[in-house]
C-alpha cells in the first residue's frame, strides 16, 4: 500500500472533515491550494508544493468534500448529471436547491479550513473547479483572501466556448472502481487533458493513479461535485465586484476549459492580470511548474 510522504491531518470545517497537509514554515504567509473536479489534493504534486513553499509560503493543500480522505456525502444521493447538463446547455438555469451542494458550500469549506487552522486570511490558488471555488471565496469572503489565483478555470458564463468533444467525453465517462480499470482510465483522461504527448508525464500517470486509488475513490462524489458546478451557474457579473488582486493562469491548448474562458475571468475582474502558458492543456505537467510558480510568487505578495 502506498504511504503518503507527508502526514495527513484532519480539520473540522463547515460540517465536513477535511484531510489536509502543509509544506514550509508554519509562520510563513499561508497559501491554500484548491484542487479540481473529482481530484484529490495529491494532484498538487509534493515537489510543486515544496518549490512554492521555498518562495516564502506555508503551502496548504486539502481534499475537497466528497473526494479522497475528506467526508464522503453518501447520504446525499446520486444526482442525474446528464439531465442537469442537458438543462443547463438548453439555457435553463439549474435550481441550486436541486443538487446536494454548490460551489458556494465548497467555498465555505475552504474558509472553514482557514478557521480551523487559525488563519485570518491567505493567498487562495485554485485549479479548474478549484479555481471556481477560489473565485467564490473571493466573492463571498473577501476579507479572508489576500490574493486570488485562478488557474484553468471559467466564470461559468453560458456563452463561452464548450469543451472539445474528446474532453467532454472523458469528463462524462463513468469512473471504474477496480484498480486496473481506474489506472487505465486515468491514463486515457490525462492523455486527452494534456492535449499533447509528454513522455515524462505519461510515465507518471500510472503511479499517480495507483496512489489515488489507494487513498480512496468516490465516483458518486465526482457526480455530486459536477452537479455543484452545473448548478452554480455564471459568476461573470459578480466577478466585476471583486477587489482582491487577481491573477489568471491558463494554457493556450486547454481542451476542457478553452483559453477564452480564462480570458473571460481576467476581463471580468477589475485589474486582473493574465498569464498564458504556451502548450499547456488542462493539467499541471512539470514543464509548466517554473512559469506558474514564478507567476504566483510575483503575484502573491503579503501587504497590510
Amino acid at each position: 500500500m502506498y504511504r503518503d510522504p507527508s502526514p495527513t491531518l484532519f480539520a473540522s470545517s463547515n460540517g465536513m472533515k477535511l484531510a489536509y497537509d502543509s509544506f514550509g514554515d508554519a509562520a510563513a504567509q499561508p497559501l491554500v491550494l484548491v484542487m479540481g473536479l473529482g481530484t484529490q489534493m495529491i494532484a498538487w504534486d509534493e515537489a510543486f508544493c515544496e518549490q512554492l513553499a521555498a518562495r516564502g509560503y506555508r503551502v496548504i493543500r486539502f481534499d475537497n468534500r466528497d473526494i479522497g480522505q475528506s467526508t464522503h456525502l453518501a447520504a446525499a444521493g446520486l444526482p442525474d448529471v446528464g439531465k442537469l447538463l442537458a438543462q443547463a446547455l438548453s439555457g435553463v438555469p439549474v435550481n441550486p436547491a436541486s443538487v446536494p451542494y454548490t460551489l458556494a458550500d465548497m467555498a465555505q469549506d475552504t474558509v472553514g479550513l482557514l478557521d480551523a487552522l487559525g488563519i485570518a486570511s491567505a493567498h487562495i490558488v485554485g485549479a479548474s473547479m478549484g479555481g471556481a471555488i477560489a473565485q467564490e471565496v473571493a466573492l463571498r469572503h473577501a476579507k479572508r483572501v489576500r490574493t486570488l489565483v485562478s488557474i484553468m478555470a471559467t466564470s461559468g458564463a453560458p456563452d463561452l466556448p464548450p469543451p472539445r468533444p474528446e474532453a467532454l467525453q472523458v469528463l462524462l465517462t463513468p469512473t471504474p472502481t477496480d484498480r486496473a480499470g481506474y489506472v487505465a482510465r486515468h491514463q486515457q483522461v490525462m492523455k486527452v487533458l494534456r492535449a499533447g504527448r509528454d513522455a515524462q508525464e505519461e510515465a507518471l500517470d500510472a503511479p499517480r493513479a495507483e496512489r489515488a486509488f489507494e487513498r480512496g475513490l468516490n465516483p458518486a462524489g465526482y457526480a455530486r461535485q459536477l452537479a455543484a458546478i452545473i448548478a452554480s451557474g455564471s459568476r461573470r457579473e459578480r466577478l466585476a465586484t471583486v477587489r482582491t488582486p487577481t491573477l489568471v493562469i491558463h494554457g493556450d491548448a486547454d481542451p476542457l476549459v478553452p483559453i477564452e474562458c480564462g480570458r473571460d475571468v481576467a476581463r471580468s475582474v477589475p485589474g486582473a492580470r493574465m498569464v498564458t502558458v504556451p502548450g499547456m492543456g488542462h493539467a499541471l505537467p512539470r514543464a509548466t511548474w517554473t512559469p506558474i510558480i514564478d507567476a504566483i510568487a510575483e503575484h502573491a505578495v503579503w501587504t497590510d
